[in-house]
């Protein structure tokens, strides 16, 4: 039987979205509060461009890896625990990491928050399927612009509050949003199953855990896969963007306040598409119209930064941010392609773990076509390579199917 919406949508409800909000708000903290600090942090731990990127690889190597540990977690625990761990670890790899001694240390900090932020980027979507099935588009826009000011905010402020008070300071401060984001969550858990039945419209069926039936294999099937390059595509190339554009701007001959900044405006930008796509691709049969528009941004901004990087350099990097649409739709796809959170659960992981071990080249190949070429035009052809392996994806996964019809 089809459920109905519900006719007060957002009822008992209100407190799960503050804790999707917060908790989205944390899942990209670990990385843009270290990349504009990635010189001043090499300076005093003395490392150099190949620790740089690894540590850009970190984050996609982690998401990685709990793509894949996520999902028995959550079966295990549930999805609202799961979150709550989630959270946890990410506060404490903050902290820890404002008081690293060295290299290894600030590696094993920034791992053990990425961890959590891993596990959070696999659950979000099923606790949107789960407690708000009948307002998808609107909560993935929520949720998603949420992950974008998370990610804008630390990229604007790093450099500012280093220079302040310290990188160690500037580092650290971020655990306060993550212990924020726990509140919601054990207020929610407080009153047990019963009431977080109640709080999801599609009642106990769907609680506590995401159970898959039998038989069912994510990696058979082609939509799956589809995804995984659609979200492993874009990741790749932001993940890079995300290690390099200070470097590149510093190339350009900008200072590195500015250069950081620059790295804010290119996650500022993107907001715009973060506020849009996910409602603009739920209502549409196939979403692969508004992905035609950002793959002409990739072009201009990536020729504009080849030919004149220090003339227009917020034009550039805030175009490219606007091509990064793909990954707010990549997201918003996981429900619109499942039936059920279990589903959703499934196909969450199995883009996480298989997009994200194929990001991990992102940082680490065109830091290396950089030094070994002293320019940017081979790691702009090599960006280029996987922005038309992401168009295929995108085109695969606008197709309307379901992933549960293949089961």
């Amino acid at each position: 039987m089809a459920r109905m919406a519900s006719p007060t949508p957002w009822r008992g409800r209100l407190l799960v979205l503050a804790g999707i909000a917060l908790a989205a708000f944390n899942l990209r903290t670990a990385i843009t509060s270290l990349t504009p600090l990635l010189e001043i942090v090499g300076d005093a731990l003395r490392f150099g461009s190949t620790a740089a990127g690894v540590l850009g690889m970190l984050p996609t190597a982690a998401f990685a890896v709990f793509g894949v540990a996520t999902p028995p977690i959550a079966h295990r625990l549930g999805l609202e625990r799961t979150v709550v761990l989630a959270m946890a670890l990410a506060a404490a790899g903050m902290l820890v990491r404002g008081f690293a001694g060295g290299t290894a240390g600030l590696m094993a900090s920034s791992l053990l928050a990425l961890a959590g932020m891993g596990m959070g980027n696999v659950v979000l979507p099923p606790l949107v399927k789960r407690y708000f099935f009948d307002r998808v588009g609107a909560v993935s826009s929520v949720y998603i612009t949420t992950m974008q000011l998370g990610t804008m905010a630390p990229a604007f402020v790093a450099v500012p509050l280093a220079l302040a008070m310290g990188w160690r300071v500037s580092l650290a401060a971020w655990v306060l949003p993550a212990v924020l984001a726990l509140l919601p969550w054990l207020w929610v858990l407080r009153g047990g199953r019963e009431r977080l039945a109640a709080i999801a419209p599609g009642g106990a069926a769907v609680l506590p855990r995401a159970v898959l039936p039998a038989g069912a294999h994510v990696w058979r099937s082609p939509l799956a896969w589809a995804m995984a390059a659609l979200l492993g595509m874009t990741s790749l190339v932001t993940y890079a963007m995300f290690t390099w554009i200070p470097r590149w701007m510093t190339d350009a001959g900008l200072d590195p306040a500015a250069a950081g900044a620059m790295l804010g405006v290119y996650t500022a930008t993107g907001l715009a598409t973060s506020l849009a796509v996910p409602v603009l691709a739920a209502p549409v049969r196939s979403p692969f119209l508004l992905v035609l528009p950002m793959l002409a941004l990739y072009v201009v901004g990536y020729t504009g930064l080849l030919l004149a990087p220090a003339s227009l350099p917020a034009l550039w990097t805030g175009l490219l941010g606007l091509a990064g649409g793909t990954f707010p739709l990549a997201l918003t796809l996981i429900n619109l392609r499942t039936r059920t959170a279990a589903g959703s659960a499934a196909l969450s992981g199995f883009m996480h773990w298989t997009g994200y071990a194929v990001a991990c080249a992102g940082p680490v190949v065109v830091g290396q076509l950089r030094d070994v070429t002293g320019g940017w035009h081979w790691p702009v052809a090599f960006l280029a390579l996987c922005i038309g392996v992401l168009a295929w994806g995108a085109w695969a996964s606008s197709r309307p199917r379901v992933l549960e019809d293949s089961w």
